[in-house]
């Protein structure tokens, strides 16, 4: 009987055993994925509070505007100085000259891969510039440090290749697969109707991109640009190995200086734990975490103003 309804369609009804194990494991599985969303986020406020817990002591020491706005970081010295305005100016140099070599290039060569390679083209640049992009930065970093800075020195006549020119060179190769990456997901999302509307008016190809498609994409790359920025401003092995680590105010591109990065990466080891030396490390930290999560914060509203401008869920 039971075999002649199964086959007439008929649900049988399920053992009260095996529908308290569905409830259980379905309680689980909810369980299971709330504890992992929320793990990032207790992952970040874990780390703020140990910033804030050890970065505010040498705020007793020096204030604030003193640290941040000081000519000089002499920390070992008798007395010492914590002056991180030469840390600051050093890792803003870099990373606009990083943005000056990675946005052209990037952005270029999205437009390239998106509107104007083949199928077959963009099958092979495409993966290309992915491994790129997860090549490691002590790649980089002994790339600049032995090919790159004799280059240039020898080109330019410097009197040390290991300097703020060459390291923005260097991350802007870094940071190129990045903006590349993101921008060309963001052309790809401009709708085919924009550009059929445009080819139908009279539009030219070249029109169509500078005039329909690059403005529809305008939020995305923006985007891509300050993630590109971000990794740059953040990143520590290259900028050490190739910035020349001198801790002064740079007066061109082309002298030797200490990024904020490589100054924590280059002294904590030797800082001892609870100095004031170590204790303005961690300030270092905590504002260069501020800056990142600034800009990560302004490339997440750019991003979801672009997904609602184009109709896309957010």
């Amino acid at each position: 009987m039971c075999l002649l309804k199964a086959r007439q369609g008929c649900i049988l009804p399920r053992p009260p055993n095996m529908e308290n194990m569905i409830k259980v494991k379905e309680r689980l599985y909810k369980w299971l994925f709330t504890i992992l969303a929320f793990a990032s986020l207790i992952f970040l406020v874990g780390i703020v509070i140990v910033l804030f817990k050890e970065a505010l002591p040498i705020f007793k020491k020096v204030k604030a505007l003193e640290f941040i706005f000081g000519k000089f970081w002499y920390p070992t010295y008798d007395p010492p100085e914590f002056g991180i305005f030469p840390l600051i100016l050093a890792s803003v140099w870099v990373s606009v000259g990083a943005m000056l070599v990675c946005v052209p290039l990037g952005v270029g060569s999205a437009l390239y891969l998106n509107e104007i390679a083949s199928h077959k083209q963009k099958a092979v640049l495409k993966p290309l510039v992915e491994i790129l992009a997860s090549i490691p930065s002590i790649v980089y970093g002994f790339f600049g440090m032995v090919v790159l800075a004799p280059f240039l020195q020898n080109l330019l006549h410097l009197p040390i290749g290991l300097c703020a020119f060459t390291a923005s060179l260097t991350l802007g190769i870094m940071a190129t697969p990045t903006v590349c990456s993101i921008a060309e997901d963001a052309l790809s999302y401009v709708p085919k109707s924009f550009r059929e509307a445009s080819f139908a008016v009279g539009a030219n190809r070249w029109q169509t991109l500078v005039k329909v498609v690059i403005p529809a994409a305008g939020s995305g790359i923006s985007t891509a640009i300050i993630l590109g920025m971000s990794r740059a401003i953040g990143e520590t092995m290259t900028v050490l190995m190739v910035a020349g680590g001198a801790a002064v105010i740079p007066k061109s591109f082309f002298d030797p200086v200490r990024p904020m990065t490589s100054a924590i990466a280059a002294e904590m080891g030797e800082a001892p734990m609870g100095s004031d030396h170590f204790h303005a490390l961690f300030a270092i930290a905590l504002i260069l975490f501020l800056i990142t999560f600034v800009f990560n914060v302004i490339a997440e509203a750019i991003s979801r103003k672009y997904r609602i401008k184009l109709g896309l869920s957010g």
